[in-house]
């Protein structure tokens, strides 16, 4: 009788954990170097940051340090895909005026999985690679339009609206960017009614949060998204 009664307790006990696990929002991360880490992106994603400490490049070496793990963490959300790729554009420009589309975020857009939370932190690499803004233009895209940021970012957001129907999408804005880059994303933000969260006071070393920077980008994220 005694075992039949804790055989009991079990099952209700992973019965509730599974009923909580479900009831917990799913997140993909769509970014660049900032939400890196070594083993936690896709095979053959360039990571920033490493397991192995190098104080000359940053403080950062532990996932626990990461944004995206305290915003998940402390926000009780799950990770669903983390595609995050260091120096990627969100238009094709990337360095020295390189072809960057094969890790652009509109070439890594449909690798995100099933999530309820789409954060998409990018522009940062388009701000430092000198890329050509472009006019505003929402329809009959071409591939040569992808080399500008305006026209890429708004098919990107157009076809994440596409591809992920009733999921909530975030774009954040990093602090310390051109005004032209922070102006466009504003405004393509707001034609497809995607809520932006501009971050400041963003602690930083070789450009590259530190421990100190992740914290606040995970504190602002996690507000704005607590707000909405």
């Amino acid at each position: 009788m005694k075992n039949k009664i804790i055989l009991a307790i079990f099952i209700v006990f992973l019965t509730i954990t599974n009923l909580n696990a479900q009831n917990k929002l799913r997140v993909s991360i769509l970014g660049d170097s900032y939400s890196t880490f070594e083993n936690y992106i896709p095979q053959g994603n360039e990571p920033w940051y490493f397991q192995k400490l190098d104080t000359n490049r940053t403080d950062v070496c532990n996932v626990r340090h990461t944004w995206w793990w305290q915003m998940l963490t402390n926000g009780g959300f799950l990770l669903e895909k983390n595609d995050s790729y260091s120096g990627a554009t969100i238009s094709y420009t990337g360095y020295n005026d390189e072809d960057y589309s094969p890790r652009s975020f509109i070439t890594r857009l449909p690798r995100l999985g099933s999530p309820d939370i789409i954060i998409i932190f990018g522009g940062t690499n388009d701000s430092w690679a000198d890329a050509k803004v472009g006019n505003y233009q929402y329809e009959n895209f071409t591939r040569g339009d992808m080399f500008f940021y305006r026209p890429a970012l708004a098919r990107l957001l157009d076809e994440a609206q596409g591809r992920y129907p009733n999921v909530k999408i975030y774009f954040v804005i990093n602090s310390e960017l051109r005004q032209d880059i922070v102006e466009s994303t504003q405004t393509i933000c707001k034609h497809y009614g995607i809520k932006y969260i501009q971050l400041k006071n963003i602690d930083k070393h070789w450009g590259h949060p530190t421990i100190s920077g992740m914290k606040s980008i995970a504190n602002q994220i996690l507000d704005f998204i607590k707000k909405d």
